[in-house]
């Protein structure tokens, strides 16, 4: 499969022409949340819960900017994205190298939904614009389609 093909199985794509590469088709961050409280992970799953989250603030960069950023500081984060996979088997979502050289990445995970993704960064910190492309999901292997 070319990467221009998983536009196929990608809904809710922001600019198609940006968002497709040599690599993949590139995931956009819609919301950055943090952990307020715990969430629980038992071993039979009646007791799972989900942890209360609040939206990370944003501040305007500059005045003539259409987009606010996301200042975060060395953690964990959890992010939305403003995709969804449509595809009928796991796909590969890994961290795009621009947020890896930067301090930040998430797992490389094989997903048929996108769900909230944690996000890990580095001490220094890092900032994210809106709708800022932070992960990949790549073409499925030849063979495994």
């Amino acid at each position: 499969m070319r990467p221009s093909q998983l536009t196929t199985l990608v809904d809710g794509l922001l600019h198609e022409g940006t968002q497709v590469t040599d690599r993949g088709l590139d995931l956009t961050v819609a919301e950055v949340l943090r952990v307020e409280t715990p969430g629980r992970v038992d071993f039979g799953g009646d007791e799972l819960e989900r942890p209360n989250v609040s939206a990370h603030e944003k501040v305007w960069r500059d005045d003539e900017d259409d987009y606010q950023w996301w200042r975060l500081e060395g953690g964990q984060y959890l992010v939305e994205y403003n995709e969804n996979l449509t595809a009928d088997r796991p796909l590969t979502v890994q961290t795009r190298t621009a947020m890896c050289e930067r301090g930040a990445f998430h797992p490389t995970l094989q997903l048929s939904e996108l769900g909230r993704m944690p996000l890990s960064v580095a001490p220094g910190g890092i900032r994210l614009k809106e709708n800022a492309r932070i992960s990949t999901v790549l073409p499925p292997e030849e063979g495994t389609e």
